[in-house]
């Protein structure tokens, strides 16, 4: 056999390998070859010599139809010009798979229960593998901290390109950092995940293939924040910059004559108004505007680019420059095409999956679901796996509400400590999760830390309707009109309005807690809204309860300051602090000024956050975090339940989920890109 002279990745001679077919690695069957650096992936030069042989790569039979979908991309080149010089090469968990078939997926609606379905799709500079504990490369081909964790370099893939074949360098990332996170034109106010000490990072591309984050402190959470996030830190420089007023001299010329009122307007129009990377496109948009724009939608680095949205779903193609081989060499994704239908109600989408109508979902699948999906599992042709979770349901009440009684009610502790042990977890548990969960108090940290004592649990959490009575006796929250019912302080008549979305709060869950409180004398109105009316009515500061999973693990608190920072959460979740936002970000000259202890706890934060992980300042902040954020009850914790994960009897090369959960960004850390559809 013919010798040939391979290169590292350090662009070392390799002498005396033999020109050999590399051997089809999986999970299940490693063949004998050692494992790589990181679990179930190599670098290429490393699986070359690991398993002597050179690697020859192959494509999807279809990509050039694909391809041909895709709006502004030219002709297909040949498959060695669209890989990156060194593609990450993938070890399938159970066999090789086959090209083709649609990915069935099933969402709310727009921006309603689409991150399960953006998570497949989903690729960032690094990611969680499997075991959830070990960072491991991605789009970036390796990293190095300094000592100190005040700068981060990475390196990314030589030869790399966006889905139109245009180079993907380290300008991207800066151009992401400088021109949209930072440019006020564009994200109104910098992100918590952007910042180090509250200050702005210096990102610099050393070359094309280095970038080097510069922190003014310490955050060794930086890079857990893109392995388990939504954010992708790069964004395509040479689309974008063309229409960036700061960037081109004629920006907004441009994107005037394309029916826009400037740049600014136009990049709005593919990259929304916040980092959210899963915004309508302009196709769902634009109307007439479309025909003009150069691309339909933005260029990803994602396994699957959009090529068709409506009111109604979205459709999308394989990426033809994606980055990833299989260990025979097969460029992935392996499945052609994903469609997202939109479904509003639940027990619709419960239908669908019942007939095996859908391909794989955890998200808004809640474990009263489990029941009717165990039942019909065989005949649907589809399986059930009820794993554990990291958030649960959680509550608050608008502590900077526009009425100033119920405001002044919501801000004392010992009604929120009333309303608190006034549920009844233990029923809701043996009804909603069918005795499966844990009752439990929200302490921020999920799972616990083992250095935080486990009493917050049960802060509060006890069932004690007696207490409650007293507790709202004391602050003058009695019935003054006889009408059985307690009013206000200042007598007016007090009704809780409680707007819940069955995206994260089930309905029985809602009416079991509402006749809790109206069992103590708080008349409570729960009534289903869906999320989009819920986000909308939160982010104008009118709801007045309010509800979402919440829970975090310790390395992603690392590097994301939501969850403890007012209002406490982003667009997408629960905001009951609108108020003190408004008033920190605007330096007191507007809003409600937080109390002592919401300052304390970012102060706590600010020293978890800049910290060593495991030292002993790491773990004395954590503390005063638990301490002060569930000791005030801000946020009151319900029941800790797994949920159902559901994946189709076709859909291969799926493993067994460690936890039903966003927090690691629900199946990135699973591969999705190497699962395939069966014929």
């Amino acid at each position: 056999m013919k010798k040939l002279l391979l290169m590292s990745a350090a662009g070392m001679a390799l002498p005396g390998l033999v020109a050999a077919a590399c051997p089809a690695v999986t999970v299940a069957d490693p063949q004998g070859i050692a494992a790589g650096a990181y679990p179930q992936q190599y670098d290429l030069a490393a699986f070359q010599e690991a398993a002597s042989c050179e690697l020859s790569f192959a494509t999807n039979p279809a990509m050039s139809e694909m391809n041909a979908q895709i709006k502004g991309n030219g002709d297909l080149p040949a498959l060695a010009e669209r890989l990156p010089a060194e593609p990450l090469v993938v070890a399938p968990y159970d066999e090789i798979g086959q090209y083709g078939g649609t990915f069935e997926a099933l969402s709310n609606a727009t921006e309603s229960g689409t991150s399960d379905f953006l998570s497949v799709r989903h690729v960032n500079l690094v990611r969680y593998s499997d075991d959830l504990q070990t960072i491991v490369p991605n789009v970036a081909k390796s990293w190095e901290w300094n000592d100190d964790f005040t700068q981060l370099t990475v390196s990314l893939r030589k030869g790399h390109k966006w889905s139109d074949g245009m180079p993907f360098t380290a300008a991207d990332v800066v151009f992401w950092y400088d021109n949209l996170m930072m440019d006020t034109n564009v994200i109104a106010e910098a992100k918590g995940y952007a910042l180090a000490g509250g200050e702005p990072m210096e990102v610099v591309a050393l070359d094309e293939t280095t970038v080097q984050f510069t922190l003014k402190a310490p955050k060794p959470g930086l890079l857990e924040t893109f392995a388990s996030s939504y954010v992708q830190p790069y964004q395509p420089k040479h689309f974008f910059g063309q229409f960036h007023p700061a960037l081109a001299a004629d920006a907004d010329e441009k994107a005037r004559a394309l029916g826009y009122e400037g740049g600014y307007d136009l990049i709005k129009a593919y990259y929304g108004n916040s980092d959210w990377t899963d915004t309508p496109s302009p196709m769902l948009t634009a109307g007439d505007k479309l025909a003009g724009l150069p691309k339909a939608t933005t260029p990803t680095l994602e396994s699957h680019i959009l090529v068709d949205e409506t009111a109604e779903g979205r459709h999308f193609v394989a990426n033809p420059y994606f980055f990833m081989v299989d260990t025979a060499g097969n460029q992935l994704p392996y499945i052609s095409e994903l469609n997202e239908t939109y479904i509003g109600d639940a027990e619709v989408r419960n239908l669908k999956m019942i007939n095996g109508e859908v391909s794989y979902k955890t998200q808004a699948v809640s474990l009263d679901n489990a029941p009717l999906l165990l039942e019909n599992q065989e005949k649907g042709g589809y399986t059930i796996d009820i794993k554990p979770t990291i958030s649960m349901v959680t509550l608050a009440f608008n502590v900077t509400h526009e009425d100033d009684a119920k405001r002044d009610l919501f801000n004392d502790l010992n009604f929120r400590t009333a309303m608190s042990v006034a549920i009844n977890r233990a029923e809701l548990n043996e009804t909603v999760y069918f005795g499966m969960g844990t009752p439990q108090q929200y302490v921020g940290f999920s799972p616990l830390p083992e250095f935080i004592d486990s009493k917050w649990q049960s802060h509060a959490a006890e069932f004690d309707a007696d207490k409650a009575r007293a507790l709202l006796d004391e602050i003058g929250v009695v019935d003054q009109d006889g009408d059985g019912m307690r009013d206000l302080p200042n007598g007016e008549r007090l009704v809780l309005n409680w707007q819940f979305s069955t995206q994260s709060t089930a309905a029985s869950l809602a009416e079991l807690i509402a006749r809790n409180w109206t069992d103590i004398g708080i008349e409570t109105q729960a009534k289903e809204v869906t999320s989009d009316e819920y986000r909308s009515a939160q982010s104008a500061n009118q709801l007045e309860v309010l509800s979402w999973g919440m829970g975090q693990p310790a390395g992603t608190i690392l590097g994301d300051n939501q969850n403890w920072v007012p209002p406490y959460s982003d667009y997408f979740g629960i905001r009951p602090a609108m108020g003190w936002a408004e008033y920190i970000s605007s330096d007191g000259a507007a809003g409600i000024e937080p109390p002592q202890w919401a300052t304390e706890v970012m102060d706590a934060l600010a020293i978890y956050q800049s910290s060593v992980p495991g030292s002993d300042a790491s773990n004395a902040a954590a503390v005063e975090m638990v301490e002060k954020m569930t000791g005030n009850l801000l946020l009151i914790g319900t029941v800790l339940a797994p949920a159902p994960v559901y994946v189709d009897a076709d859909l291969k090369n799926v493993p067994e989920f460690r936890t039903s959960s966003y927090e690691y960004y629900r199946s990135y850390p699973y591969r999705a890109h190497q699962w395939f559809l069966a014929d």
